[in-house]
């Protein structure tokens, strides 16, 4: 494969491909599925934990391949899961998930694109939390929105008041908090990874940042 002037082998990329691909799957399932330590269930999913790798993956072929090479990496991530998504989960799901997933990677891989010459920290962080903010938005009000075992009224004691809002909404926004812990947790092997790679702009000095 030669993108933008970068020649990567499918072989490179068949690993960023299939740990997109068991991310996403793998978060369809558990977002089905309550936290249920601690009286967690209407605050958190199990699929809050596993869908942040999916921003980790993305920095990583972002580093190391460029922006074009990881927009493809996205979308064959994007259509493989999707299909088996559907098989796991509901297909509302599926489809809430696979256009969180398009838009907010895509998202991310704009953002780290711009900060990469920044201090090695920005640039994956700025674009996970970016990201996230548009992942959240989009797959819990595509996939839960009116759903009627979803929608039920919950109360949070949150700063001394009561808020009371739709579950969905509700676990919308503890997931993406949980998701702010995550791309903060994510730096550490980010970093302990990105010594051991030879950068993209090492790789391919001749092209352009978008």
């Amino acid at each position: 494969m030669n993108v933008a002037g970068t020649r990567v082998s499918l072989a490179e990329l068949a690993l960023p491909i299939a740990a997109m691909m068991a991310v996403v799957a793998a978060s369809n399932v558990l977002v089905q599925y309550p936290v249920e330590l601690f009286g967690l269930q209407e605050i958190l999913t199990w699929g809050a934990f596993s869908y942040p790798a999916a921003f980790l993956v993305n920095d990583l072929t972002n580093r190391r391949f460029g922006p074009a090479v990881t927009r493809r990496v996205v979308y064959v991530g994007f259509a493989l899961a999707v299909v088996l998504s559907v098989w796991l989960a509901t297909p509302r799901i599926a489809l809430a998930s696979g256009t969180a997933f398009l838009v907010g990677q895509l998202l991310d891989i704009g953002v780290f694109n711009r900060l990469r010459r920044m201090a090695w920290w920005r640039a994956p962080l700025a674009g996970s939390l970016l990201g996230s903010v548009i992942d959240t938005t989009i797959f819990f009000s595509m996939a839960f929105a009116g759903d009627e075992a979803m929608s039920g009224a919950v109360t949070y004691g949150l700063f001394g008041s009561s808020v009371t809002v739709p579950l969905w909404v509700g676990l919308a926004f503890f997931d993406f908090l949980v998701k702010v812990s995550c791309a903060l947790l994510a730096l550490l092997p980010y970093g302990a990874v990105m010594g051991r790679m030879r950068p993209w702009q090492d790789a391919a000095p001749r092209d352009a940042v978008a």
